[in-house]
């Protein structure tokens, strides 16, 4: 297993469920996944293999090594499998903050989106606050997954913003919603 010099802990576990720091042999799953729900991230074509191999090497690897890394990712297990993956990206050391990023299997998400978003934020908040002693993470969404905003909320994010008009998708401009959440 690869290590991010920058923790003293690596995995975070919440009864069957843990992150560990991205593992190489879930790259492909991770690129599927990524190319059946491009609608809502920020990939504007979908993934080759050749893409995510040059990723994974040119990107990726160097985070272990780095002292302060642009972001952290890992591979989000039930059972030692993996069924989705995410971390802390867009990393401001300086003012403590970074954006959550994460997503499932796109078979899970119909009927356990809220049971992994919940799961996840609780063991990616270990992460942050108590780990990077982070002072905020927040959620960059295009609005178009409402389930999204009653699982944050169940979490405790508060919604901070509305970025109107602020992205184009499928031919018009849509909102862009940020919900955030504060180390206690």
């Amino acid at each position: 297993m690869s290590v991010y010099k920058i923790l003293n802990k690596q995995i975070f576990t919440k009864d069957i469920y843990s992150i560990v720091p991205i593992r190489f042999q879930d790259r492909l799953d991770i690129m599927n996944w990524r190319n059946e729900q491009i609608y809502h991230l920020r990939q504007n074509k979908p993934l080759t293999i050749e893409d995510q191999e040059r990723y994974f090497k040119n990107i990726v690897e160097p985070l272990f090594s780095e002292e302060k890394p642009g972001q952290i990712l890992f591979s989000y297990l039930e059972n030692q499998k993996c069924i989705g993956y995410g971390g802390l990206v867009h990393i401001n050391w300086i003012d403590k903050n970074a954006e959550i990023s994460f997503i499932i299997e796109t078979a899970l998400e119909k009927d356990y989106f809220q049971l992994h978003w919940i799961t996840y934020l609780g063991l990616i908040e270990q992460l942050a606050f108590e780990q990077l002693d982070l002072h905020k993470v927040f959620i960059y969404a295009f609005d178009i997954r409402p389930h999204l905003y009653r699982a944050l909320e169940a979490a405790e994010y508060i919604k901070e913003a509305v970025l109107t008009e602020h992205c184009f998708f499928q031919s018009s401009f849509i909102d862009v919603v940020i919900y955030s959440k504060i180390k206690k």
